[in-house]
C-alpha cells in the first residue's frame, strides 16, 4: 500500500479488493467496490473512522475503477444487490487517479506497442470481446462517458514517459472534467513510466494533501 505518506497525516485508508476479470466481467468489480464502500460506511462507528467524506483513489487498473465509480455516484446501472448494507450510500466526495485509463473506446489507437501487447487480452477478459467489438459496454466502462456536472473533485498524476498506459487517457479525463467547468487538478510527473516513485514520493504526497486539504478532505 503506497499511500503511507497520507496514513502518517491521519487519513483512515482501506485497501479494498475486488473480483479480477478471471473471476467476473465487468461491471463485477464496480460492483464489489462500491459494496466496499457500503461496508466502510456500516462499520464506521466500529472501528473508528470518519466515513462521511470518502475519497476513492487508485493506480492503473485500480484508477480506472476508481474514476468510474466516483463518476457513477447514485448510477442504478453500476450497482448491485452485492454483499450487505444495501441501505448505506457508496457515494463517494473526491477521486484520485494513478495513470488509470479513462475511455475504452480510445485506448487502443492511443497505446504503443508495449501497451497493446498487456492491453488487448486485458480487455478481452474485462469486456469479454475488444472495445469495438461491443461499443456499448466500452462506453459504460468508460469514465469520461458518466462524467456530469454533480461528480466529485478529481485529482490524475500520469507520467509522461508511460509506455503501458497513455497519458493522453487522463488528458481525456481532465478535458471533459474542465468542459463542465468541473474541479481537477492534473499533475504531469515529468520523465516517469508506469508508475515509480515520482508519483507516491514526497512530491507527490504533497500534491495529493493539498488537493485534500482544497476540498475540505
Amino acid at each position: 500500500m503506497p499511500l503511507t505518506g497520507l496514513a502518517s497525516e491521519g487519513y483512515a485508508i482501506a485497501s479494498v479488493d475486488y473480483r479480477l476479470s478471471r473471476e467476473g466481467r465487468f461491471p463485477a468489480q464496480v460492483h464489489d467496490i462500491k459494496s466496499a464502500i457500503r461496508f466502510l460506511r456500516d462499520e464506521q462507528n466500529q472501528h473508528g473512522y470518519d466515513a462521511r467524506k470518502i475519497t476513492i483513489a487508485g493506480s492503473s487498473a485500480g484508477a480506472h475503477l476508481a474514476a468510474l465509480v466516483g463518476v457513477s455516484n447514485g448510477n442504478p446501472a453500476l450497482e448491485a444487490a452485492v454483499g450487505g448494507h444495501l441501505t448505506r450510500s457508496s457515494d463517494v466526495h473526491a477521486i484520485i487517479s494513478y495513470f488509470g485509463a479513462s475511455n475504452l473506446l480510445t485506448i487502443l489507437p492511443q497505446s504503443t506497442p508495449r501497451g497493446l501487447g498487456v492491453r488487448i487480452p486485458a480487455l478481452q477478459l474485462l469486456l469479454g470481446a475488444q472495445p469495438q467489438e461491443d461499443a456499448k459496454l466500452a462506453r459504460q466502462a468508460s469514465p469520461v462517458f458518466h462524467v456530469d456536472a454533480s461528480d466529485p473533485p478529481l485529482l490524475l498524476l500520469h507520467g509522461d514517459q508511460d509506455s503501458q498506459m497513455p497519458i493522453n487517457q487522463s488528458h481525456e479525463l481532465h478535458g471533459r472534467y474542465k468542459n463542465l467547468g468541473l474541479p481537477v487538478s492534473f499533475h504531469v510527473v515529468h520523465g516517469a513510466g508506469h508508475g515509480g516513485s515520482g508519483s507516491y514520493d514526497e512530491q507527490g504526497t504533497g500534491v495529493v494533501l493539498a488537493f485534500l486539504a482544497s476540498h475540505g478532505h
